[in-house]
């Protein structure tokens, strides 16, 4: 097996990414643990109390009556009803409130707070996630390869002004960064805040959410029954994520890249078990025709 020489002991680079990765999900389990258990704790106290203070003052209902009713608006929550509001609410089934969730399903973000509820429906959302993801990996993936032309265009007009290569590279991607950023990360969530009633944080922590495909389902657009929205609100945000995600995918490539990069300076035996890994396959291949 290729190994390489790191700290006078020889390890498997396989092994190292198992226990970083691990220890990294440890690690972030045990933050998340300690910053929101008490909050759940206080909000899961507070709803007992507000139980009992709601069953003091409407003496007519009983515990088991308003578990029921509870148990209903979660039951309507989970279907994609909101249960504040009235049945004039907008539907979730328009065209702009589709076609937002039919770039959830490729995208693969899922934010779980709609999804069909027709056996008919869930049959087609297979089918449509079947084919859809596939091509909309090529499509992010066509659009990655446009947007490193134009990085590479960047980086030919600042050859004119700054003379050192690796200067003009760095620049280039600074600022690549910078305007990508600034168009797909901070502007957007600015317009959810004033559309939706957020902060600018609240607006951020959903773009990266949303645009990172974890898609926690905490923060939608367009999903509050108290506001007007325009017809186009949603799926102009569903196009958003479409061009955002391409960038975000490059970034995260580049970074990948930057870390194979520091790992190769400080440990170079690993790029010599990456060439020896890369060769193997073809040996045996070789082998086996013999």
């Amino acid at each position: 097996m290729a190994r390489f020489q790191l700290d006078r002991v020889k390890v498997s680079w396989t092994a190292i990414l198992t226990v970083a990765h691990f220890t990294y999900l440890l690690v972030g389990a045990t933050i998340f643990q300690i910053m929101e258990r008490e909050a759940e704790s206080n909000n899961r106290n507070h709803f007992q109390l507000e139980k009992l203070h709601f069953l003091a003052n409407y003496t007519c209902l009983d515990g088991p009556a308003l578990e029921k009713f509870v148990q209903v608006i979660l039951d309507a929550w989970e279907k994609g009803v909101n249960p504040s509001g009235n049945s004039t609410n907008p539907s979730n089934w328009d065209f702009s409130s589709s076609f937002f969730f039919a770039g959830t399903v490729v995208t693969t973000i899922g934010y779980g707070n709609l999804s069909p509820s027709t056996v008919s429906g869930q049959v087609f959302c297979v089918f449509y996630a079947l084919c859809g993801i596939p091509l909309n990996l090529a499509f992010l993936k066509q659009l990655g390869k446009c947007l490193i032309i134009h990085l590479g265009r960047l980086k030919r007009g600042m050859v004119s002004v700054v003379p050192h290569k690796q200067t003009v590279e760095a620049l280039a991607v600074s600022l690549f960064f910078v305007s990508g950023s600034l168009l797909f990360l901070v502007i957007p969530p600015l317009l959810f805040s004033y559309v939706e009633g957020w902060t600018f944080g609240e607006g951020f922590y959903f773009a990266f959410i949303t645009l990172s495909t974890i898609g926690f389902g905490d923060y939608v657009v367009g999903t509050d029954p108290g506001k007007e929205y325009i017809s186009l609100y949603r799926s102009l945000a569903g196009i958003w994520i479409i061009f955002a995600l391409a960038w975000l995918a490059l970034i995260l490539n580049m970074g990948a890249r930057i870390m194979e990069t520091v790992v190769v300076l400080t440990h170079p035996g690993f790029k010599k078990q990456e060439e020896e890994e890369d060769v193997s396959p073809t040996k045996l291949e070789d082998t086996s025709k013999i």
